[in-house]
């Protein structure tokens, strides 16, 4: 089976868990022999990847009009700061600034037209389109060649806004889940999410949860030893975006409650997003300046040294679609304390869980993880028992059926 693959990053181009999660998907189906042409807006040269045919749509530029679509646009970035990144590079070629510079939706556009080259050139059997910036590609190439379109949702404009979405984003989802044959969500709280913002039939999600590659070479090494803090210092670790949806407010709240009780904790924020000054603000607001540590945005082998330096994670998510960072926690032996608003929570049973608004819960669960040695221990040795369970093959496994059942539906 072929299948016509697009998406906005895929690693070592990513700003997030999207493009993660896009890369194991293609390594547990390479793996049941699925052949996958990856399109994404931006490919380096010499880049390739054992799993996937990559292609980018710059590479487009002798038979399309557009060179060279801009990379500086993530999945998770606004309208504000798509605008700012231009800016700043623009600024910097030529002293001056695009006062007129919001043109993401632009860029959007472009990456769509490129699907009607692609579409006409590459031989598939379905088209697979993650998150929204894709989703008019996909029905694009499905007007041109006719095959079944299956669309992806990680999280919805609704999760990623606090339920304030952008009309036009929004839209596009609507739009994307209409045209699908059948509709990827990676949880039940998606799924459920899908229903209520855009009324889609129960009937036409199907819900696959994620996995976590095995074979990452991190999760066989020992970083314990390279950790700054003191003996005797217990550390709680969050690690995502800094924004709305990954609730860090909650967090810094949460450990104000924390050092009250045990005085010899040290919190540490790992990641970037629009709250960040924010959060370094109301640190130092209540008396948190020497005991939470803000480190920007990790990758590679520094988030597993993070997890590693960490006695606990906390994920206060006040919406989120899965959580992979959740499993990745797990299978570098740090017990994890989970918002009850997640979908990683539906399949994990060895974790700590609380309301992400219930900080007084949040703070007491924090307490005994930290206090008592015992409760550590046996979060510690059965959430990574229970990591084992979570690999790629059965993702895979599950996202071939929903190929077939969408190649049976156009059949």
């Amino acid at each position: 089976m072929k299948v016509l693959m697009f998406g906005w990053e895929f690693p070592p181009i990513k700003s997030g868990g999207l493009g993660t999660a896009c890369k194991d998907l293609a390594k547990g189906l390479s793996n049941r022999d699925i052949d996958i042409t990856f399109v994404m807006p931006y490919v380096p040269e010499n880049h390739a990847d054992e799993h996937v045919n990559l292609i980018g749509t710059n590479r487009l530029a002798k038979n399309f009009t557009v060179k060279k679509i801009n990379s500086i646009l993530t999945p998770y970035q606004t309208t504000d700061q798509y605008s700012e990144a231009k800016n700043t590079i623009l600024y910097a070629k030529t002293g001056q600034k695009d006062v007129y510079g919001k043109d993401i939706f632009n860029e959007i556009e472009r990456y769509s037209e490129a699907a009607k080259i692609i579409a006409t050139e590459e031989d598939y059997d379905v088209i697979h389109v993650h998150d929204w910036m894709t989703y008019k590609a996909g029905i694009i190439a499905k007007s041109i060649s006719g095959k079944p379109l299956v669309a992806h949702i990680h999280a919805t404009e609704f999760d990623r806004t606090g339920g304030n979405p952008n009309d036009f984003i929004s839209h596009r989802e609507y739009e994307g889940l209409m045209a699908a044959d059948i509709v990827i969500a990676n949880s039940n709280f998606t799924k459920n999410n899908v229903m209520k913002a855009y009324n889609i039939p129960s009937e036409k999600i199907d819900v696959v949860h994620w996995g976590i590659d095995e074979d990452n070479p991190h999760y066989n090494l020992n970083y314990k030893d390279e950790s700054p803090f003191k003996n005797g210092e217990k550390v709680v670790l969050f690690l995502g975006r800094v924004t709305l949806q990954k609730g860090p407010d909650y967090f810094v709240d949460a450990a104000r409650k924390v050092k009250d009780h045990v005085p010899d904790a040290k919190f540490v924020v790992a990641g970037s997003g629009d709250m960040l000054p924010r959060m370094i603000e109301k640190a130092a607001h209540l008396g948190l300046s020497n005991d939470m540590l803000f480190s920007g945005f990790l990758k590679g082998a520094d988030v597993h040294k993070a997890f590693q330096m960490a006695d606990l994670y906390v994920m206060p998510s006040v919406s989120e679609p899965f959580g992979l960072v959740a499993l990745e926690s797990m299978k570098n032996n740090t017990p994890t304390l989970l918002s009850n608003q997640s979908g990683v929570s539906e399949v994990v049973t060895n974790a700590l869980k609380t309301d992400f608004w219930d900080t007084n819960s949040m703070a007491n669960k924090i307490i005994a993880a930290l206090k008592y040695p015992a409760l550590m221990e046996d979060l510690t040795e059965n959430s990574f028992a229970e990591s084992k369970k979570f690999n790629l093959d059965e993702p895979a496994r599950k996202t071939i059926d929903i190929y077939n059942k969408a190649m049976n539906f156009c059949g």
